[in-house]
């Protein structure tokens, strides 16, 4: 029965395609696996940010039917991205007095001092998404990272706080409720790809994980464990489609199916003839004008990446590199075109730690939303899942409650 049952759900809003994961968690193992995917085109966004909410809450609707109907699981809550430039990582600290000297530290004790070390730290038309530790202090002990069970009377904290403009998070919201969806999770799509592709050591070592999306790419940059910085540019994949429809003076879908089967991230030496063949025509093109258009645009998006790496400290320290998640990491080449423009390791991210029927489908693609279903599995710590449709809460009601799904990444 499905009230007796666990199950966990993953739901990535991207601007131009919703993907839903739905996953039955086994009780015994807390392993999930895949029972369920869903995806459908998305309209009433621009560059991640909805802009119309009937068309996202369609493609909700859409997504989710097909997952249910894979599953036989009627999705009432789940773990949903937000995405777009208005996203930002800034700095926080504080201190507290936390009891006499026997005082062990409780959880208590962490929530109270994330919340003074973020009061007045973000303006109030933006929204707390996560506050991530990075080091506690306690009677002047450094570089704690659990202080939870440990004896002292000062508590402070050194951490990294993820916001999202109030507005914004808010449509998510109501687009989600408009498709009967309670809103578990809110979290920024590099993050929660990170979740799925990402190990503890690389993690611990330095990585950072690039989303390479249809309109926006979001980098989340990790070190000792901790997230250190996310940001997000208002440029994608798409973007390389509309300047090859441009710059080849052809429709857009057959720019799409250019980009997808013959456009490379690093440009051949010697040209040669492609073809396409579209609504009984046959396009031709050449390897040079494809890779010259190409070659543009990614040089744009790369300079921007290796911004938000400077911002973040890291540009060229990261020792495990970089991995490279979305529908847009699947151009040809982009591995090699990443490592000779950021100076780094990469590689292609590959979702796991999950079983199921994901074998047939895309997981670059899914990895944020198989990212979701992973946190939406681990917050619940083992309640069944089930019952009747629950009210979205509001933005305001969401603040603080992506903190706690970190623990996966702590020693």
């Amino acid at each position: 029965m499905q009230e007796s049952s666990q199950y966990a759900v993953g739901l990535d809003i991207g601007t131009t395609t919703v993907r839903a994961v739905v996953a039955h968690v086994d009780n015994a193992t807390g392993v999930p696996t895949i029972v369920g995917v869903g995806q459908a085109p998305n309209s009433g966004m621009r560059k991640g940010v909805i802009v119309n909410l009937q068309g996202p809450g369609q493609a909700i609707d859409k997504a989710l039917g097909e997952a249910e109907r894979m599953s036989g699981y009627q999705v009432h809550e789940a773990s949903l991205s937000v995405n777009g430039s208005h996203i930002l990582t800034t700095h926080a600290d504080g201190m507290v007095a936390v009891g006499g000297v026997d005082h062990e530290i409780n959880h208590d004790d962490l929530s109270r001092i994330k919340e003074v070390a973020t009061l007045g730290k973000v303006p109030a038309n933006r929204d707390i998404l996560a506050v991530i530790p990075h080091a506690y202090k306690l009677d002047g002990q450094d570089n704690i990272k659990d202080p939870v069970g440990m004896t002292g009377t000062r508590l402070e904290i050194d951490a990294h706080v993820v916001s999202a403009l109030t507005p914004y998070l808010v449509n998510v919201d109501k687009a989600a409720e408009s498709a009967q969806v309670h809103p578990n999770t809110v979290l920024p799509t590099a993050m929660a790809a990170a979740r799925a592709v990402l190990t503890e050591q690389q993690l611990e070592n330095g990585v950072a994980v690039i989303d390479f999306g249809a309109t926006t790419t979001s980098v989340a940059v990790y070190e000792e464990g901790d997230l250190q910085y996310v940001g997000v540019l208002p440029v994608g994949s798409h973007n390389i489609t509309n300047d090859l429809a441009i710059g080849l003076k052809t429709d857009p879908e057959v720019a799409e199916r250019i980009k997808i089967e013959h456009a490379s991230a690093v440009a051949r030496h010697e040209s040669a003839g492609v073809s396409i063949k579209h609504d009984g025509e046959i396009h031709s093109f050449t390897t040079t004008d494809i890779d010259e258009i190409v070659e543009a645009r990614l040089e744009e998006i790369f300079e921007g990446v290796q911004r938000e790496l400077k911002k973040a400290g890291r540009a060229g320290r990261l020792p495990s590199g970089v991995v490279l998640v979305g529908g847009g990491a699947k151009l040809k080449r982009l591995t090699d075109y990443a490592k000779e423009t950021l100076g780094l390791a990469a590689r292609i991210g590959h979702p796991t730690g999950f079983g199921g029927v994901a074998d047939d489908i895309d997981k670059t693609s899914y990895a944020t939303a198989i990212g979701l279903m992973l946190i939406d599995a681990e917050q619940f710590e083992g309640k069944p899942r089930g019952g009747g449709k629950l009210k979205a809460p509001s933005a305001k009601d969401m603040k603080g409650k992506v903190s706690k799904v970190f623990s996966w990444f702590k020693p």
